[in-house]
């Protein structure tokens, strides 16, 4: 007993307080937003007494918060073997989508099998995808271009099963975090371009002359014709965060989840937005920035090139993730049914939330000499 009260005593005394309290009072919020939003007041008003996605929610966050303590109280070479065993399970998980997926609305991207309820593969993949690239970009091979040329054939599998799925915001996603991670490694600017070049003109192909990514091409159209009538979402969720004004609506009192399907996954900025106000979303933007520069601020610390990029691709993930989702919402991005992380409901996405978290505890750690 002792030995575990010294265990928890050692990962106490050196994790990174505020990060942690940051961390868990972002989850905290999302399922405070998911109860006054999406259940309480909400359901009160239909006269329904059902709080079943606040229940839900509570249970993801629940096992949400099990993962991310798991994962930082692990050594750091039991974690990245941990993490390349996980990586292989999530691959194969992602290969069995095309065969076994649930197609929803066009699209085959989860899962359904019985002892692992409706998740999304890709998201579990996404934290072990970046411990299991930095692992190879920082390998003992001398030749850099064929650590360049190794990461490339590693990272376009998945990207082709995204493709096929069709997931295009999950395909952009993870293609600037393989690409963010390769500039950090140390690659020379010319072939960054390169690099940068040849992903460009294959997802702008696939998106203008491949006939299954044409609700891609609809979207993008619809973008940029504001009169178009298949912007029914996007106008909704921007209409939602302009008549919730600067201090807004009220708790209970916005219409947006009951004219947006999935609005408290894809559109929760907006939600919130509409009944506490732009003041609050900013406000927890503002947390967002300051869990990066935090993140940011101990990467200058550390002396070991793969917890560096590991830490680079976790926070690049999580804002890049972030900037999409806003900008969906407040209509400077096409839709792509991006989650916000942390906040969002979803259980696929909290749980890859978590790992993120847990990674990010792990090797911002006061190391033991």
């Amino acid at each position: 007993m002792n030995k575990y009260l010294d265990t928890f005593y050692d990962w106490w005394k050196n994790v990174d307080k505020f990060l942690l309290f940051l961390i868990l009072g972002l989850f905290l919020l999302g399922l405070f937003f998911s109860l006054v939003s999406t259940s309480l007041i909400a359901s009160d008003k239909l006269d329904t007494k059902s709080y079943y996605f606040f229940f839900k929610h509570f249970t993801y966050i629940a096992l949400a918060i099990v993962i991310l303590i798991i994962f930082s109280f692990l050594n750091q070479k039991i974690l990245t073997k941990f993490s390349l065993i996980l990586f292989l399970v999530a691959f194969l998980c992602l290969l069995l989508v095309p065969f076994l997926g649930i197609e929803v609305k066009g699209s085959k991207r989860w899962l359904d099998l019985m002892f692992l309820p409706r998740f999304q593969p890709i998201e579990i993949v996404k934290p072990f995808f970046i411990v299991t690239l930095s692992l190879m970009l920082t390998s003992k091979i001398r030749k850099l271009y064929l650590k360049y040329f190794l990461s490339t054939l590693f990272t376009l599998p998945i990207l082709m099963l995204l493709v096929y799925q069709p997931d295009i915001g999950q395909t952009l996603l993870l293609s600037m975090v393989w690409l963010a991670l390769i500039f950090i490694s140390g690659i020379s600017i010319f072939v960054f371009f390169i690099f940068i070049l040849i992903v460009g003109s294959t997802v702008s192909y696939l998106v203008l002359f491949i006939p299954k990514f044409e609700y891609i091409k609809v979207r993008l159209f619809a973008f940029l014709d504001s009169t178009s009538s298949k912007n029914y979402q996007a106008d909704k969720a921007s209409d939602a965060i302009i008549n919730g004004g600067f201090f807004g609506k009220g708790i209970g009192e916005g219409t947006l989840n009951s004219r947006v399907p999935e609005a408290h996954t894809d559109y929760i900025v907006s939600v919130i937005s509409e009944e506490f106000g732009a003041i609050i979303v900013i406000g927890i933007l503002f947390l967002y920035l300051i869990f990066s520069y935090r993140v940011i601020r101990k990467i200058n610390f550390l002396n070991e090139d793969l917890s560096k990029l590991i830490l680079t691709g976790c926070v690049s993930l999580i804002l890049l993730q972030t900037f999409i989702h806003v900008g969906v919402n407040i209509r400077i991005l096409p839709t792509t049914g991006m989650t916000l992380p942390f906040l969002s409901y979803g259980g696929s996405s909290i749980v890859s939330t978590a790992i993120l978290s847990g990674l990010i505890l792990n090797l911002t750690k006061r190391k033991i000499d």
